[in-house]
């Protein structure tokens, strides 16, 4: 693997197929991270792409159907939730990354990742902070896998309706904070997680 410093210009990568590349949920105390690799086809360009964040959901969903219809190769991969607790969640995260590239049905000869570390890949690969802002196919990745994962936290919920997955994804919102109290930690939990580590430390006590 050969990391590359993005001292080139971001819109100049001049005789690559390049894939942009994200992740998605780093920050929940449940459910597993999940990434996305996308390579977009220039003759099908893609209005309003940008980061997922700064999207409502209904914007990104209609993105990521028009980002599969159009790009010429995408993929999403996920690192669990007990992975996360094995290898913590930076590592899980590049991990989720690097599966989201390797299962491409197109190998890119340059991955753009958004953020400032490369997973370990053959394929070259270029860190490139606030990326997912900056850069079309990382925006494209970032939309498809939050809308990869939030689509996971709804079958999570049918699973474990008492914590209310599907209105906060798994972020540690007062909502999650008071459910995860009240009907402690569920089989999902990340266990590496400090909030979720005190509940399990409480019940020990």
């Amino acid at each position: 693997m050969t990391k590359l410093t993005a001292s080139l210009p971001l819109y100049d990568y001049p005789g690559e197929l390049v894939c942009g590349v994200d992740e998605a949920g780093r920050g929940p105390l449940a459910g597993p991270v999940f990434a996305a690799a996308v390579i977009l086809d220039p003759a099908h360009p893609i209005a309003g792409l940008r980061d997922s964040k700064k999207l409502t959901e209904a914007r990104r969903d209609a993105l990521a159907i028009e980002i599969k219809a159009h790009a010429l190769a995408w993929s999403i991969a996920e690192c669990s939730h007990h992975e996360i607790d094995a290898i913590n969640i930076l590592q899980a995260s590049l991990l989720a990354m690097k599966r989201a590239v390797d299962t491409l049905p197109t190998m890119p000869t340059l991955a753009l990742i958004d953020g400032n570390r490369c997973p370990v890949m053959t394929v070259r690969s270029i860190a490139i902070v606030g990326g997912d802002d900056k850069v079309d196919a990382i925006s494209a990745a970032s939309i498809l896998a939050k809308t990869a994962r939030d689509a996971a936290l709804v079958v999570l919920h049918a699973d474990y309706p008492d914590y209310a997955f599907d209105r906060h994804k798994g972020y540690p919102t007062a909502l999650h904070l008071e459910r995860l109290r009240l009907h402690g930690v569920s089989p999902v939990h990340r266990r590496s997680y400090a909030p979720v580590r005190r509940l399990l430390q409480e019940g020990d006590a």
